[in-house]
Order: C-alpha cells, then sequence, then structure tokens
C-alpha cells in the first residue's frame, strides 16, 4: 500500500527558496515515502540541487538561505566584550545563518574562519 508523501509540483533550480506553493501530497512506494521530507520542514528553505517535478524532498536537497554568497563582498566583525572591529572582507564560499565558512580580509589579504552572522556579515573568533 502506497503512502502520502510531499513532492515537488515542479522543477527547481538549485538555490530557489522553497514555499508551500511548491509541494502537493501524492501516493508513494512506503521506502521513499519515509525517507521524504515533509512540506512545512522545507519551506522557506534553499535547494542545493536541480529538482525535478514529482520528486521527493530528503534533508541533504536543503539548506538555510544562504545569507553570504561566494565572491561577494562581506563585513568581517571581530568582538571581544564592547569592543568591536569591523573590515571589508571576501566570501570564498555561500553561506547559511551560523554557518562556517572562509573569507579573505580585504585590509590585510589573510583568509580566516568566520561564522555567518546575517547577510554580508560574518564573525570571526578572536584568537
Amino acid at each position: 500500500a502506497d503512502l502520502p508523501a510531499d513532492v515537488l509540483t515542479r522543477a527547481v533550480m538549485r538555490g530557489a527558496i522553497l514555499s508551500s506553493a511548491d509541494f502537493e501530497r501524492k501516493p508513494m512506494a512506503p521506502a521513499l515515502a519515509r525517507t521524504a521530507l515533509a512540506a512545512a520542514d522545507a519551506v522557506g528553505m534553499q535547494t542545493k540541487r536541480d529538482m525535478f517535478a514529482g520528486s521527493i524532498l530528503r534533508a541533504s536537497d536543503i539548506g538555510p538561505p544562504a545569507l553570504v554568497r561566494r565572491g561577494e563582498a562581506v563585513t568581517l566583525e571581530v568582538r571581544k566584550g564592547a569592543l568591536a572591529i569591523s573590515a571589508p572582507g571576501r566570501a570564498l564560499a555561500d553561506g547559511g545563518m551560523g554557518e562556517a565558512v572562509r573569507v579573505v580580509n580585504l585590509a590585510t589579504n589573510r583568509t580566516l574562519d568566520a561564522r555567518v552572522a546575517g547577510t554580508a556579515l560574518v564573525s570571526v573568533a578572536m584568537p
């Protein structure tokens, strides 16, 4: 007996932000239905690869929307107590909120590890 699962109503490109209109419930083989992500868990998330209409989503197919994009300008921020220092930088990878990304400090040309803290904003841990 088939089980209901949420499937995509249309093909979506890598990097698309999913909405509830992108899903419909369809009967699927139990093995597939059990691994399918619920539409409620995917809405607002960004696809990591191109997806076909009628396909199910798995957790590995989506992630938080990228707030930092590879090659784009970012603000590097270092905080220690009340002290805050910022510098211009460039992201070397895409990243969602809280994700680790490599960035280049444009003032020193050094590559640093940082965490995404907002749109075009990354925070660097104090050494």
